[in-house]
């Protein structure tokens, strides 16, 4: 039934969704991983790197893997490795053997990372409107979906281990429904198999590493801020990255009708101060309705920055698309792992809320490069 229904979009949407899905999943077995294997939270804070590295490993290959296979046969095999290695993450019992595997997980979800955003700047190309918002947003729901679901699973008393599986065939059911809809195509190879971000696409990095970083501590270090920094009772420390979340979701799903209403240039740049109006509740305030508004003007300020920077890799002429989607999406996640290190060496150094300024001020940076881009493409 629901291959009656599927095109190029609708499909490129389940990817987005089913990566978060997946993604999601992962993040609610953490904890079984840690008891499985025995390990502290200083362990387990470097096993975590090893997805990362995998992920930044199989970045720079997404390019030119989709300009020869295309990107239909480039997501099919990253889903595959992710299919095949997720299982054990809920299982393994030694150490190294996980950080082997979270390494092979991670190569999954940094393949299928750039592959599934040079597809969406392809379909997003034909379709002659913005759209990459849209595809964002389905990724959130599918983190959303996706916590929930393993969550509520293990609420009734299901095991992780098949509370995994059941994700893993929903996830499978839904890539097996749209996959003969992905691009069998992509650009074609232009420049070298990898190489370092210049011109626009460097600016478009740098935009996206600060966005990430912001992704990444509100990710990593909300809870622990709300409860240290502004003694919010530990059992509402969540309340933080939830209220961004769902900010985020609806700001990305909403995203393309306000982007093709208002223009990209303005998205950015009113989006940007309204997190920085976010971060100024979030630092200053101490009641906790204040500090919820301050999250989710986080959220809902950076949720187009980064689809609109993805889109613009579509309008640059600096560097071949092939290479600038994997360029970008890698400083962008090195964002997200570098974030958190950050604000606990400043917090380390000072304290907590300097580290929520320092984060909040590089927002500045993006601000003037935002301005840049307009300059050099004619950002709308």
């Amino acid at each position: 039934m629901i291959h009656r229904y599927m095109n190029d979009q609708l499909a490129t949407r389940i990817v987005f969704f089913i990566t978060g899905l997946i993604t999601a999943t992962w993040a609610v077995i953490v904890p079984f991983a840690k008891v499985n294997t025995g390990i502290d939270d200083a362990v387990l804070g470097f096993l975590l790197l090893s997805l990362g590295i995998g992920a930044i490993i199989a970045m720079p290959l997404a390019g030119p893997l989709s300009s020869r296979y295309g990107c239909r046969r480039l997501i099919i095999a990253s889903f595959i490795i992710m299919l095949i290695s997720a299982p054990f993450l809920s299982f393994i019992s030694h150490v190294i053997l996980l950080a082997v595997v979270l390494l092979i997980f991670g190569v999954g979800v940094g393949m299928t990372d750039c592959a599934m955003n040079i597809q969406a700047i392809l379909v997003e190309k034909k379709a002659g409107k913005a759209l990459m918002s849209g595809f964002h947003g389905m990724y959130s729901v599918g983190g959303i979906v996706g916590a929930g679901l393993m969550t509520g699973m293990l609420a009734l008393g299901i095991n992780v281990i098949p509370s995994t599986f059941i994700i893993l065939m929903l996830i499978t059911f839904l890539f097996i429904s749209s996959f003969s809809h992905l691009l069998p195509y992509a650009n074609p190879v232009e420049g070298p198999a990898f190489a370092i971000p210049k011109g626009t696409v460097l600016i478009l990095g740098i935009i996206c590493f600060v966005v990430f970083l912001v992704e990444g501590t509100v990710l990593d270090w909300s809870a622990v801020y709300l409860v240290d920094a502004k003694k919010i009772d530990d059992a509402l420390g969540g309340l933080g990255f939830t209220v961004f979340a769902v900010a985020m979701t609806i700001g990305r799903l909403t995203g393309d009708f306000i982007i093709n209403r208002f223009g990209a240039f303005h998205v950015v740049i009113l989006g940007t101060m309204m997190a920085l109006v976010g971060f100024y509740f979030v630092i200053t305030g101490h009641a906790l309705s204040v500090l919820l508004i301050g999250y989710f003007l986080i959220g809902g300020g950076c949720a187009n920055i980064v689809p609109v920077m993805f889109n613009q890799i579509g309008r640059q002429q600096s560097m071949p698309q092939m290479v600038a989607v994997p360029a970008v999406t890698t400083l962008g996640y090195i964002g997200v792992l570098a974030g958190p290190a950050i604000v606990g060496f400043i917090a380390h150094l000072s304290s907590l809320p300097s580290a929520f300024v320092m984060i909040a001020t590089l927002l500045l940076v993006v601000l003037c490069l935002t301005f840049v881009l307009r300059k050099r493409i004619n950002m709308s």
